[in-house]
């Protein structure tokens, strides 16, 4: 091995490794909370609100990244996308908190600059002092060392992985191959190189990233879910009006909580299982503390 190899390796394994020293301060309470109404602001800080409130995530200058689905050229009603409301609320959560700046970006499968607009989160949050709606640079993407089951390394945008909180916001939808995405599968917005590789080995892939990259809080949107045709929709027949919120500083026990939604269990979902085998978070829903915000 050359000395230039040799310190680009140690350089990911040093990247991974205070990753998962500093992530491991995001706590692993297995508590779920839900809120429900029409106002999607609302019912999304109070979702928050039973966990601790913001504050109990996001310290004084901070730096925070939103990590909404906008990765479709649809608009919100069509359920492909992260509720622009339920966006903004956190991003204004996080600036009452004290952060110094809320990034919201991810990596789409669409025309970025459409699914930005029709999205309408870049809307929502056009305006507000301290934040930041910017599309996906690719050469800002970094080579990370994984050790994981099925991938050993991959490409992680830089601006997630030097964040000091990490909020992870999906929508709750159908999926065509992982039969629903939620917030363990919403990491692939911040991942580069060759995405469709991973669904070799979907379920493990994505518990490869997720045990480096770990979400301090997850938000799913369920204020609207797409129940067929997922992940991009098109069709309001597929569309559920559900009104609800569901947060936890535990990934799989938000997204073992947002299967039932659909009628199915956590087991259903490869991706929740793999999570769950591999230590990430609890999927048995008798063991989580549910909590009606």
């Amino acid at each position: 091995m050359d000395r230039r190899t040799f310190l680009k390796g140690t350089a990911a394994s040093l990247v991974a490794g205070s990753l998962l020293g500093r992530q491991a301060l995001a706590g692993s309470g297995s508590t779920v909370a839900v809120a429900e109404g029409g106002d999607y602001a609302a019912i999304t800080r109070r979702a928050v609100a039973a966990l601790g409130g913001m504050g109990a995530f996001v310290k004084r200058g901070d730096v925070v990244v939103l990590k909404p689905n906008m990765g479709w050229d649809r608009a919100p009603e069509f359920a492909a996308n992260t509720h622009p409301l339920v966006v903004r609320a956190l991003a204004e959560e996080c600036l009452a908190a004290g952060a110094r700046r809320v990034k919201v970006f991810d990596h789409t499968c669409n025309d970025p600059r459409r699914c930005y607009i029709n999205s309408g989160i870049q809307l929502a949050l056009k305006g507000m002092k301290g934040v930041e709606v910017k599309q996906i640079e690719p050469e800002r993407f970094r080579k990370v060392l994984l050790n994981g089951q099925f991938l050993k390394e991959w490409e992680l945008y830089d601006e997630a992985l030097n964040a000091n909180v990490f909020i992870n916001v999906p929508i709750a939808k159908h999926h065509g191959l992982s039969r629903l995405t939620l917030g363990l599968k919403n990491i692939m917005g911040v991942m580069g190189g060759n995405r469709g590789y991973t669904h070799r080995n979907l379920e493990v892939a994505l518990a490869d990233v997720n045990r480096v990259l770990k979400s301090h809080l997850t938000v799913i949107d369920a204020t609207r879910i797409l129940t067929a045709h997922g992940p991009q929709g098109g069709s309001l027949a597929d569309v559920r009006v559900l009104n609800t919120i569901v947060a936890s500083r535990d990934i799989v026990a938000a997204d073992a909580y947002a299967t039932t939604l659909f009628g199915m269990r956590p087991a259903d979902i490869p991706t929740t299982v793999a999570a769950a085998r591999r230590g990430l978070g609890e999927m048995d829903l008798r063991r989580v503390q549910v909590i009606k915000a």
